[in-house]
């Protein structure tokens, strides 16, 4: 399917009429404006009725663009300051704000864009970053916070989202009527609604996404004008929009893939042969296309990770999440701080870096039997424990000779240890045998410290990560694997509690894969040294050491590798999470706020009117583009080639980008609300425009690019709509508005609703609404 946008597929033809031959139109615009609608006659003077004559004047079309935008601003700031409480996942949003503003480093798993922009809302009204947005329900006014501010600006980009739909469906030649009908789709959708008004990032996601289709359009119509500045701006304006739909949420892939389909259809289409162009000048759109749809959006995406790591420069929350390296760059870090070389005969806690449980043991032993009847060892338990105890003391015991002092007493990248259980005088040890939970993995036991029979399988290998040969193992900084030296496998554990008789603490276990990720331990405190010494008696005052360079690439990366691991980890449960299956057609909501006094309540849940007429639009578009494709196989034409053309092409379009920023949801194991599909629904509401257009009119603007000096002149037609059209139009947003007003309540989260009325709103069984009346 063609996702170009006014360019006629190349295909056998019918039957043409000697009119449909006429070359005495330019290739141009319809639009009054365009430079070359001289080659008609004003609206005033073409023969449609009065109202379309009446829409179509250029200050009437600007006055509609206007007026729906005022529109947009009046519903979404309407009582914008209620409620003055966190709500939904402000409690994330609102405190990566904050954190800009302490310049704390945090880790989250969308790119920074969206949330720096909230930032610099929350500093430009006077935030000071002090309040910590910890839980759904917490007071604004009782800490002074000026909220008000930092919601009014996702509510300016939600609301400028409208115009710019409206203005899509302009460039795309359709008449104000078609583009109003879009528009009101958006404008008068709750789900929208009550996103946008919010310290949230789906605002900045739909914005930036309708900017790239937007840009892309108006590039695409210049394309008789290639290589112009004009052609390169625009060009490099999708590129720009592009990056910033990605730099809000990963899912910008999916609008990438939307205009990167789309763009190589056009190239497909200017290599062919017929075009008459040579392949240097192919390979000069290629390349030109690369330059500005890739290349440039790279360096403005990694602009946005440059401008992340320049101003979170102190410690926070998020440096665990980083390697010890990265930590080393940021100011008061603890690796930095408070770092010490290991020694042989330390006694230390050591840690796992995932789930920051402490390796532990005590006297009580595996059963003989586990519940599917495998044998265990019956040796002494090694498990993760995660409070500190003296269960979790280990010796640093060598495995080679040491000089009585000096430098040669630190362990090291690489070396063989024996790691001493002070309590129960015990070595760790692993074998050939099930583990509890996991029978493809090892058990972890001890053994005695006297007894050497078992010596070999009581040896482990530290290796730090990412270090060089030799370098000294550190408490903190040092992120080591400890890998068991007969059988290679790596010290590794899991969420999944041990059974009663290990006191539901958690297993620890031998990983098959040496390598594993997640098989990454560290040291956590040096408890004592060989003589019992105290550590500080050892070490003295520690001196303040100096903030650590690390390459701006190294971070980058590392930063993304994390991003796309924590993101697909995010399977846990939660009551509102709903599957892509039921989005288009609100089988669910998200409960995002209550208030139990007033019986009010925030419930995202779309408007219905609006969502189900995008999926019958939906529905309609593949029947028509089917049938479409079966008669013409027999021979018959029954769409005229200009209409075919948009519904082709312009509709093509924004079908593909609602399919790609639907379906790959389907794929996707991570948990998921039904606030992904708002870039799917905006699409879906494009797409409802142009069935509506098939539905009430058989003509069509067009062509709408913009002639070039030697372009092949076609015939012109231009949209007629009737008074039946504006009726239907104007019924169907009454009864969009009258929806919406209807949801208001769950959407503003003021009045307060009683039972019957809570049940009244309640259209179907599974929205889990609250009050509810009994």
């Amino acid at each position: 399917m063609s996702a170009q946008l006014g360019i006629l597929p190349r295909q056998r033809r019918g039957p043409r009429s000697a009119s449909s031959d006429r070359d005495n139109a330019l290739e141009g615009s319809v639009r009054s404006g365009d430079a070359d609608d001289r080659a008609l006659p004003p609206w005033s003077e073409r023969r449609v009725s009065p109202l379309m004559a009446f829409m179509e004047k250029p200050t009437n079309v600007y006055a509609t663009g206007f007026i729906l935008a005022a529109l947009a601003f009046a519903v979404r700031l309407y009582k914008i300051s209620s409620p003055d409480e966190v709500v939904f996942d402000e409690v994330h949003f609102g405190k990566f704000a904050a954190y800009y503003i302490l310049r704390e480093y945090y880790f989250d798993v969308h790119p920074p864009l969206a949330k720096l922009l909230l930032g610099a809302a929350g500093w430009f009204v006077g935030f000071d970053g002090q309040f910590d947005f910890e839980n759904i329900g917490d007071s604004y006014t009782e800490h002074h916070v000026p909220y008000i501010g930092m919601r009014v600006f996702p509510s300016v980009l939600g609301s400028l989202t409208v115009p710019l739909v409206f203005a899509i469906m302009r460039e795309c030649g359709y008449p104000s009527l078609i583009a109003v009908f879009s528009a009101s789709l958006v404008l008068f959708d709750n789900g929208h609604v009550t996103q946008v008004r919010l310290i949230l990032l789906d605002a900045a996601l739909v914005f930036f996404m309708t900017l790239s289709l937007y840009s892309y359009v108006r590039f695409r119509k210049l394309r008789y004008w290639e290589f112009t500045f004009e052609w390169w701006a625009w060009m490099i304006a999708t590129g720009v929009s592009l990056a910033c739909t990605l730099g809000c949420k990963m899912v910008g892939l999916l609008t990438f893939a939307t205009i990167g389909t789309a763009v190589l259809v056009d190239l497909w289409n200017l290599l062919d042969i017929r075009k008459g162009l040579s392949l240097e000048h192919v390979a000069k759109h290629f390349f030109a296309r690369a330059l500005g749809l890739i290349i440039i959006p790279f360096f403005v995406y990694l602009s946005f990770f440059w401008i992340h790591f320049k101003i979170l420069t102190h410690s926070g929350t998020g440096d665990s999440f980083m390697s010890p390296p990265f930590q080393e760059t940021l100011q008061n870090n603890e690796m930095l701080l408070n770092s010490q070389e290991i020694r042989y005969y330390d006694t230390v806690t050591i840690r796992h870096k995932d789930s920051k449980v402490f390796l532990h043991s005590h006297p009580d032993r595996y059963p003989l039997r586990y519940d599917d009847g495998r044998v265990s060892s019956q040796g002494q338990q090694v498990t993760g424990y995660p409070f500190n105890d003296t269960n979790n003391y280990w010796q640093i015991v060598p495995t080679k000779s040491l000089p009585p002092t000096g430098r040669g007493r630190v362990v090291r990248h690489k070396d063989v240890v024996q790691l001493l259980h002070v309590n129960t005088d015990s070595c760790l040890l692993t074998h050939d045998v099930a583990s509890p939970l996991m029978p493809t993995n090892q058990e972890f036991t001890t053994w005695p410290v006297n007894d050497t029979t078992r010596y070999d399988d009581t040896l482990f290998e530290i290796n730090i990560i990412e270090a060089h040969d030799g370098e000294a193992w550190k408490t903190k900084s040092g992120h080591f694997r400890l890998v068991h030296v007969p059988t290679r496998v790596s010290m590794w554990t899991h969420s999944e509690p041990l059974p009663d008789w290990a006191f539901k603490q958690q297993e620890i276990n031998g990983n098959k894969n040496a390598q594993e990720r997640t098989a990454t331990w560290f040291v956590d405190e040096i408890i004592s040294d060989e003589t019992g010494a105290d550590l500080r008696n050892r070490t003295g005052t520690v001196e303040p050491k100096p903030v650590k360079q690390l390459n701006f690439f190294r971070k980058f990366f590392e930063l993304q590798m994390l991003m796309l691991q924590h993101n697909a980890g995010l399977t846990a449960s939660h009551p509102y999470a709903s599957g892509p299956i039921n989005w288009p057609f609100l089988i669910s909501g998200i409960s995002f706020w209550t208030h139990n006094d007033t019986q009010r309540q925030i419930y995202m849940i779309g408007n219905v009117v609006g969502w189900w007429t995008c999926v019958m639009a939906l529905s309609i578009y593949i029947g028509i583009i089917g049938a479409d494709l079966l008669a013409r196989r027999r021979g018959v034409y029954p769409i005229p080639e200009p209409l075919r053309n948009r519904l082709w092409n312009s509709t093509g379009l924004f079908f593909i980008a609602w399919a790609y920023h639907y379906f790959p949801f389907f794929l996707m194991s991570r948990q998921l609300f039904l606030h992904h599909y708002l870039p799917a629904h905006l699409a879906s509401a494009l797409v409802a425009g142009g069935v509506f257009n098939f539905i009430v009119s058989e003509t069509i603007n067009y062509p709408v690019s913009i002639a070039g000096p030697s372009t092949r002149l076609r015939p012109r037609t231009h949209a007629e709509l009737g008074l039946r059209s504006f009726v239907g139009a104007g019924v169907f947003v009454a009864a969009l508005i009258a929806m919406f007003l209807f949801l208001s309540p769950l959407t503003y989260g003021t009045p307060g609703l009683d039972g019957d009325q809570v049940n009244h709103r309640r259209l179907l069984s599974t929205w889990t609404l609250h009050f509810a009346g009994k």
